[in-house]
């Protein structure tokens, strides 16, 4: 994969435009959750450093597109990069009617690019709005690499110059190491309630790693797979022959799913519901699945500290209710304590490494969900295609 970096490039005097992601949670006008906000500080410090004119820009929340709306305004973002850079950062508005004045060294945010008409389908007109703006686009938005909309691929390609910024070309160095070239054995966690919405991903997976570790509502398929009584648990039926499958062709060539010997059960999902230890096979009609048992846990533990490279996915239980996060608990722990590379991605995967406070234990946290799995799944990503198009001239 080759790409043009923001370090390869001269910037002082040149207007930037630097396409982040700080689509972040907002309460009462205050930023309440900053890490996004933290990730691409790196990239826009760089580029004030190097004396360039800055000009920063994301999507917030789901606007109707082309429609202003208070509640979606990037105001509370500028707030927090003008506490975080310690100078005042506008909001700039009226972007696409008149190009913003900035002087080097100083930072301007654009209002949100969901308020532009035609960004979403990766207009042609609204993206050479956007390139008119700067003599270079700097993509450092991971996390909205996988979407071919205006702000992440339409500008780049129209761009008198485009790369890659700090943090994107991170996430892409990351993925590489644990993907291209992994150490062995190669070990994959994927978590989540369903096997439909990751199956994709278990597919491509299936083919790469030594063994897939299956969590959450997605084991539970597979524990009805080997013909385990599941309960009243979350399951797909329709896919436990593809479970089947799955686990025959990864025998065939000597890896393995590794299927729960025991779980913890209740009777209804409820932050008060007694848990209950079983083995796998005593499973009863009206019992709900919620967290793998001790020994299971501890197969899972060996496995990932003989492991060369591990990717995680999504947690194995119902890690927010305490009495059901034995499971995740350990499995995080023992990623912590593992000296393969690990590289960790979305949502409920970053909740559980907060509430385990594993932070700084993982090799690599990835911001981004769908472009995550999109990548793990093997997939073109159309900011990344549009990157190495650009880097061939």
């Amino acid at each position: 994969m080759s790409f043009i970096k923001l370090t390869d490039l001269d910037l002082a005097g040149k207007r930037v435009l630097i396409r982040a992601d700080l689509n972040v949670p907002v309460k009462d006008g205050k930023v309440t959750s900053d890490a996004r906000i933290t990730a691409s500080m790196p990239t826009i410090e760089h580029c004030m450093n190097a004396g360039a004119k800055v000009m920063v820009f994301s999507h917030r929340g789901r606007p109707e597109e082309g429609v202003v709306d208070q509640e979606n305004s990037m105001q509370p973002i500028a707030d927090d990069l003008s506490a975080k850079l310690g100078k005042r950062v506008p909001l700039i508005k009226d972007y696409l009617d008149k190009a913003p004045k900035v002087t080097e060294g100083e930072v301007v945010l654009l209002e949100n690019v969901r308020f532009n008409k035609g960004e979403k389908k990766d207009n042609e007109g609204l993206a050479k709005k956007y390139a008119a703006l700067c003599d270079v686009f700097i993509m450092d938005a991971f996390g909205t690499a996988h979407r071919a909309q205006a702000s992440t691929h339409g500008v780049g390609k129209l761009a008198p110059k485009a790369c890659a910024g700090l943090l994107l070309s991170e996430e892409l160095d990351a993925l590489a190491k644990a993907l291209a070239k992994p150490a062995r054995p190669m070990v994959a966690i994927v978590g989540g309630s369903k096997v439909s919405t990751k199956l994709t991903v278990l597919e491509a997976l299936s083919e790469k790693v030594d063994q897939l570790v299956v969590g959450g509502g997605i084991a539970n398929t597979f524990l009805k797979a080997t013909g385990k009584n599941v309960g009243k648990s979350l399951c797909e039926d329709d896919l436990v022959d593809t479970a089947k499958n799955l686990m025959d062709k990864m025998a065939k060539r000597g890896a393995s799913i590794p299927i729960a010997m025991d779980v913890v059960c209740g009777k209804k999902f409820d932050e008060r519901e007694p848990a209950l230890l079983k083995d796998a096979d005593e499973v009863t009609d009206d019992d709900m699945i919620f967290d793998i048992g001790p020994k299971s846990t501890q197969e899972l533990a060996d496995i990932i500290a003989k492991a060369g490279t591990i990717v995680w996915n999504g947690p194995v239980g119902v890690f927010e209710f305490d009495q059901f996060g034995a499971g995740t608990k350990k499995v995080s722990m023992a990623i912590a304590e593992a000296s393969g590379f690990s590289l960790a991605g979305g949502g409920d995967t970053i909740a559980a490494i907060q509430k385990y406070d594993i932070y700084d234990k993982v090799s690599y946290i990835s911001t981004a969900g769908g472009a995550f799995l999109e990548y793990l799944e093997g997939k073109t990503l159309p900011a990344v295609a549009m990157l190495e198009q650009r880097a061939k001239g």
